[in-house]
């Protein structure tokens, strides 16, 4: 379904063709499918965004990005199969596969997928960074979609309140948090990080950075009660002892999500990010 929208954003409006359920891939005759926001006139690179949920809810139908499309940036979103339906490393190989199918199809979707930043919120967030700190990593890449001949490299990460050490997350949660991370970690992993330790660290995205990841943005509150921001604070870490380039941003008495993350003094760090690593 192909419509045309109007984004109108931070005083910045623009028209989008918005094309909804584009099938990427189909997994035990199961469809998986992206919306993507292309502007009338690309500018940047085509951001995919990986949405919250837990890894087991949420859908394709967030995207707070709209303010970076009113200025030239395509958005896909995506749906991936959640722990519910399959245990990790199903949402990464899920993940990988629509960037594989994304550069397949660009000239024909109408969009330059040359350059990827990939981004996400919550548990999104994580899958971001993992998926962005695993440039062709065997055992993550899977072959969902097909489209071998592409490359699901992404040239930037963008984080949202979201995780990056499954063997900590626990020990820095809240009480609330725990409610949320326990029961979740059971579906995704098959059984809790201490006895899943192999998964755990594989699904981590601390233990896979070095030198050559791309640039990384990390934005988090400070009173998150669900996921820690220590997450962020050891991605942020790794990065510097790495010597790769990143930027952490601390939202001051924000909690976990809200407009707030997206408003138009915090969109400004994201554009900011976008145009000193990926000029126009």
């Amino acid at each position: 379904m192909l419509r045309l929208l109007l984004i109108a954003f931070a005083g910045v409006s623009a028209f989008a063709a918005v094309t909804k359920d584009i099938e990427y891939a189909r997994v035990d005759d199961k469809p998986l499918a992206l919306d993507l926001y292309a502007p009338e006139k690309q500018t940047g690179p085509l951001i995919v965004f990986v949405h919250g949920g837990a890894w087991r809810g949420g859908s394709k139908a967030e995207m707070p990005l709209g303010d970076l499309v009113a200025i030239g940036y395509p958005v896909a979103t995506m749906d991936y199969r959640l722990s519910t339906v399959a245990r990790f490393p199903a949402q990464a190989h899920d993940i990988k596969g629509a960037i594989r199918f994304l550069r397949a199809k660009q000239t024909s979707l109408g969009i330059d997928a040359t350059r990827i930043i990939i981004a996400g919120t919550s548990a999104g967030g994580h899958l971001a960074a993992l998926v962005g700190v695993t440039n062709g990593h065997r055992e993550l890449e899977g072959n969902v979609g097909g489209n071998s001949d592409q490359s699901s490299d992404v040239q930037g990460i963008m984080s949202f309140f979201g995780g990056s050490d499954l063997t900590t997350i626990l020990a820095q949660s809240t009480p609330h948090g725990l409610t949320v991370r326990v029961p979740a970690l059971d579906l995704l992993l098959g059984g809790q990080p201490d006895k899943e330790i192999d998964l755990a660290r594989l699904a981590s995205p601390v233990f896979h950075v070095d030198k050559n990841d791309p640039p990384l943005l990390l934005v988090h509150g400070d009173q998150d009660p669900q996921m820690p921001i220590n997450q962020a604070h050891e991605l942020q870490g790794a990065y510097e002892k790495a010597g790769a380039k990143s930027e952490f941003k601390v939202i001051y008495g924000a909690g976990h999500g809200g407009k707030i993350f997206f408003d138009p003094d915090h969109i400004a760090w994201v554009k900011s990010f976008l145009a000193k690593n990926f000029p126009k």
